[in-house]
């Protein structure tokens, strides 16, 4: 079953600052990681709390590609209380340090806690990697680029002695400061990283694990050209290698000292730069929440440049990728999913935060108390109306068709009354209504009246 374009982000929260990443802790919050260095709560019924539960802004360096970069909840964290964060330090380096909330209140962390648990040497900049999640196996792992530049100059990606370019596996539960899991491929390997679980990654900025089989999803940022989804199935992938910099995707690109294709392990789905003008994969998550039963299964991510929805899913053993709108504006930099497997995502740009909703559910309700927008009728022919319970009239609208392209543009002086869309094809639109400084998208049809 085909979803046929009816997921779209509903806005949830907003007023962020370069939002990059989104987790839970078990119950109804979700706290989003801001790149400058805060932490902030999204508390269940959608309003942001005041206090930051870490703040993080003096120890870190931001901006870019770096910044602080990833959070993950410990399994435990309800019995012990930590969490763990990825950011860079003042000296460019990547740091995944562990924390511990307060004992005082739940919404505030001790930053008096930290406690240095890897420490990774940058050559440059970019492709710092960011994100850390822990496996069903109870392991963290940790995405790592390939120490930035272009073309991995250092050639980290394939040097199994190095941490960068890679996924990597530790306990954090046994040794000091942490213990390597005895089953990782490389252990007394020669010079081998113990810590490398797998190789052959170029930045895989976010992955995820789905929450049902276990299964590690993989968005891997490209070079020039491609942009790729790796699907590892759960009991398998240690020892994967995915090909960096001998392979973009499945094309050859620097192939100097590198094997048979056959040594690879390629991506279950690649799309190039010129197609939708993508430059940037953000990797999402397999939907497993319960509101939504028509999307379960389906893995949802995006692109950092074209700002497109797209879901990838197997039917009958073919990979089939659909687009559900394209959203400009705000730079998607990545995916979460709250206690009950729902799905978010955010723009780095915009500081949104959205849920991912069907178009049945949609209710254009903002958060923080507004009533809904109304659109009506819809499908529609020549006009429609768009109104709220509250008499308020909108301060902009725009109507883009599903490749994103702006077909009609108004402030809130021309937004009263009928709007005549007689001009337009036939076909799926979003609205984007703009009010109070928040935004908020809904799915048009216009049909033949």
């Amino acid at each position: 079953m085909q979803l046929n374009g009816q997921v779209i982000p509903e806005v949830y929260a907003d007023g962020f600052n370069s939002p990059v990443a989104i987790a839970n802790a078990g119950d109804e919050r979700l706290f989003v990681v801001e790149r400058g260095g805060l932490i902030r709560i999204i508390a269940g019924s959608g309003a942001i709390e005041g206090t930051p539960f870490l703040d993080l802004s003096g120890i870190i360096t931001s901006g870019g590609e770096r910044g602080l970069l990833g959070l993950a909840f410990h399994p435990d964290y309800e019995e012990n209380g930590f969490f763990f964060v990825n950011y860079t330090d003042l000296d460019g380096n990547t740091v995944i340090a562990r924390y511990s909330v307060s004992a005082d209140d739940p919404n505030v962390a001790d930053e008096a806690s930290g406690y240095m648990i890897l420490n990774i040497d940058q050559p440059y900049q970019n492709h710092n990697g960011g994100d850390l999640n822990f496996g069903q196996d109870g392991y963290l792992y940790i995405g790592t680029g390939d120490g930035g530049s272009g073309g991995d100059p250092q050639d980290n990606a394939q040097n199994l002695s190095s941490l960068l370019g890679k996924m990597l596996r530790i306990d954090i539960d046994d040794g000091t400061p942490y213990a390597v899991p005895p089953a990782n491929p490389y252990v007394m390997q020669g010079d081998a990283a113990a810590e490398v679980w797998a190789s052959g990654l170029r930045n895989p900025w976010r992955f995820s694990f789905d929450r049902e089989t276990g299964d590690l999803w993989i968005a891997d940022v490209g070079q020039n050209a491609i942009e790729e989804v790796n699907v590892v199935p759960a009991g398998t992938g240690a020892g994967f290698n995915f090909g960096w910099r001998c392979y973009e995707g499945e094309e050859e690109y620097n192939t100097s000292g590198c094997g048979t294709a056959g040594d690879y392990q390629f991506p279950v789905y690649q799309y190039m730069h010129n197609e939708d003008d993508g430059c940037s994969v953000t990797g999402g998550y397999v939907y497993r929440g319960s509101e939504f039963p028509s999307l379960e299964g389906y893995y949802f991510f995006s692109d950092y440049c074209n700002d497109i929805l797209y879901s990838l899913h197997d039917s009958a053993g073919e990979w089939v990728v659909e687009k559900h709108g394209q959203f400009p504006g705000n730079n998607f930099s990545t995916f979460g999913e709250d206690m009950n497997g729902e799905l978010y995502m955010a723009g780095i740009s915009s500081g949104t935060v959205y849920k991912l909703v069907t178009e049945e559910q949609q209710t254009g309700i903002d958060r923080e108390g507004a009533l809904p927008w109304i659109i009506y009728p819809n499908p529609a022919g020549d006009l429609i109306t768009i109104t709220s319970p509250d008499g308020r009239l909108p301060e902009k609208i725009r109507m883009m068709n599903t490749a994103g392209e702006v077909v009609l543009d108004l402030n809130g002086n021309n937004a009263s009354g009928n709007i005549d869309i007689s001009s337009t094809p036939y076909g799926i639109y979003i609205i984007e209504i703009s009010s109070g400084g928040r935004t908020f998208y809904k799915k048009f049809i216009r049909i033949r009246s």
